[in-house]
């Protein structure tokens, strides 16, 4: 995804600015708690939270059953993206939306619409990419935004690290909908896009589909996709693995 990340101290002092009119003082004090906690989470607060978002987000959705054309189709292509070292825990949510996203924990979730749409290497390619910004440690920082967000907004109140157990169910929500609406950089998602084609490489699968992945997604009006609406210049990265595959590197 295109994610734009910014320092939580930063985009959470933009925030509390933003929303400081009409605001109580109280409230902005224990926004301020949350948000002194979210530049401060570790990787095993990180983890602890990537469960519990991804589990509230399972909840809100319809999961494939695992024998459902989808969850058989999604072990075949995560049969091409071994080798990465990490948990990985993959399943396919039943809806029109084209997404796909993965978090710190190794919960990976590609929607139906996306599936769709493609071909199950070209499917792959793109969880390649999505998987990347994990390996890479981008993930990391996007929670943290994702939680600087909510706890600007007073959704989350004067949580602390060591009560992070304690967010309610619609808590956990909001966070992982503040999540998979965060942005990565330009830098990030090329990277991420590398990370794929070498992953793509090291397993022998098909690296051309990840150029008719991105051909695919760049013609899809940007209101038809919140995948689309999150990566701009599918084209051009394109182009890159295109360029990429005839260089032989």
């Amino acid at each position: 995804m295109k994610r734009f990340i910014a320092t939580g101290a930063a985009m959470g002092c933009a925030l509390l600015l933003a929303g400081c009119a009409g605001a109580n003082y109280d409230s902005l004090s224990q926004a301020g708690g949350s948000l002194f906690t979210a530049a401060t989470l570790s990787d095993a607060n990180v983890k602890q939270l990537s469960d519990q978002s991804c589990a509230e987000m399972d909840k809100k959705n319809t999961l494939a059953t695992p024998d459902s054309t989808y969850s058989k189709r999604l072990v075949t292509i995560m049969s091409g993206l071994k080798n990465t070292g990490l948990p990985l825990d993959a399943k396919v949510y039943v809806t029109k939306d084209i997404n796909a996203w993965a978090m710190a924990n190794g919960c990976v979730r590609v929607y139906s619409g996306l599936m769709d749409m493609m071909s199950d290497d070209e499917v792959r390619g793109v969880l390649g990419h999505e998987i990347g910004h994990v390996a890479l440690g981008h993930t990391k920082a996007a929670m943290q935004v994702a939680y600087t967000t909510a706890a600007a907004r007073g959704l989350l109140g004067s949580t602390s690290s060591a009560t992070l157990t304690a967010l309610s169910s619609s808590q956990l929500g909001e966070l992982g909908e503040q999540f998979i609406n965060a942005q990565f950089s330009q830098r990030q998602e090329s990277q991420a896009d590398d990370y794929s084609f070498d992953l793509l490489t090291k397993n022998g699968a098909n690296r051309q589909a990840l150029v008719t992945a991105f051909q695919k997604l760049a013609k899809l009006d940007g209101g038809q996709s919140s995948l689309m609406s999150s990566h701009p210049g599918s084209a051009a990265r394109a182009q890159h693995i295109q360029d990429r595959i005839a260089s032989g590197k």
